[in-house]
């Protein structure tokens, strides 16, 4: 049998990307004066220009990780991670967030969900230092079978602090921050994966501490105050969330480099299990899940140093060359598109 992959789980990420082109570009209106949105493609938050300052905004979802709150009946985290796939795109202008409202869309209302909901939801603002605004529950049996949870948050940062990834250089580092887990990307694969071996979301696999379904629960890390830190103290050319896309989310920095792993991080057993139990290559796996790499940091040689040496779970994980494309060096794997 062959191993598994993201499309053969239901997810094509090179179809979503066709997707997303067809829908932007029938966007053509564009404001002016004040509140006009900034035109630089490849950015994790949107930039609305406000004077001295750029106003972000991102949008986000928890996606199919919602499944296994569902089958595990444990609601109380997926709010962090709602919270987390927002401000950590936030973050990757320099940029602090702010504001957040929050979108669920249920077939039926349910105190006790909504509840626990709520606790992750406030749990995230808290460590984003972010305040709740808003939100909306919307009721809609007809379309939705469960819950679906997302958000979107507003941020801003001075524009002599943004940072694009525009200058990124040959001769720089790239620092990794680990992340807590699979985070909130690439749950379909996992949970198909698991599905496959007739292993239930409640069963404990070997390598594993505590059931599978616990393990893919784990909420996302928020790299919000340690990101902000890093950037107040320390120059940074590029900053990039691995989240869905995995390495090739690199691919949004400066064009014309080639952004090398030449030290990925061990990744967690959670990893290694699911992509033992999926035969999932290299390739597909470092393209689908972070691989315990959560958010990545670009830098100065000495800077990047400093970074790794001050932040307990920072490492350096590769370099910047000449050349194009994102390079995994163990197995020679390049990524060459978005």
């Amino acid at each position: 049998m062959s191993g598994w992959t993201y499309a053969k789980s239901g997810v094509n990420i090179d179809q979503k990307s066709s997707s997303i082109k067809s829908l932007v570009d029938e966007l053509s209106f564009r404001r002016t004066g004040i509140g006009q949105s900034v035109q630089m493609p490849g950015l994790f938050a949107s930039l609305i220009d406000f004077g001295d300052k750029y106003i972000t905004m991102a949008t986000d979802g928890v996606g199919s990780k919602l499944m296994v709150a569902e089958a595990l009946n444990k609601w109380d985290t997926v709010g962090i991670d709602c919270i987390a796939m927002n401000v950590n795109d936030t973050i990757c202008v320099n940029a602090e967030p702010t504001s957040f409202v929050d979108y669920i869309a249920i077939d039926k209302p349910n105190d006790e969900i909504t509840r626990e909901v709520g606790i992750g939801l406030q749990k995230g603002a808290e460590l984003s230092n972010m305040e709740i605004v808003g939100g909306e529950i919307a009721v809609l049996p007809e379309i939705v079978n469960g819950l679906d949870l997302s958000g979107t948050c507003l941020g801003y940062v001075a524009k002599d602090r943004i940072i694009t990834g525009d200058k990124c250089a040959e001769g720089d580092l790239i620092v990794s921050l680990r992340s807590s887990g699979i985070h909130s990307n690439g749950l379909t694969l996992a949970r198909k994966v698991v599905e496959a071996n007739n292993i239930s979301l409640t069963d404990k696999v070997p390598g594993l501490q505590k059931s599978i379904g616990e393990e893919l629960l784990t909420p996302t890390e928020i790299y919000v105050k340690q990101v902000l830190g890093i950037t107040a103290e320390h120059e940074v050319h590029g900053l990039v969330d691995i989240t869905g896309g995995g390495l090739r989310n690199i691919l949004r920095m400066r064009k014309g480099l080639r952004y090398v792993i030449s030290d990925p991080v061990e990744p967690a057993p959670i990893f290694k299990v699911i992509q033992e139990l999926g035969q999932i290559e290299d390739r597909e796996i470092y393209q689908t899940l972070n691989m315990s790499m959560g958010f990545t940091i670009i830098a100065p040689a000495d800077e990047a140093e400093a970074i790794a040496s001050e932040n307990a779970n920072a490492d350096i994980v590769g370099r910047v060359e000449k050349g194009d494309g994102v390079l995994l060096e163990p197995g020679n794997i390049l990524y060459d598109k978005y």
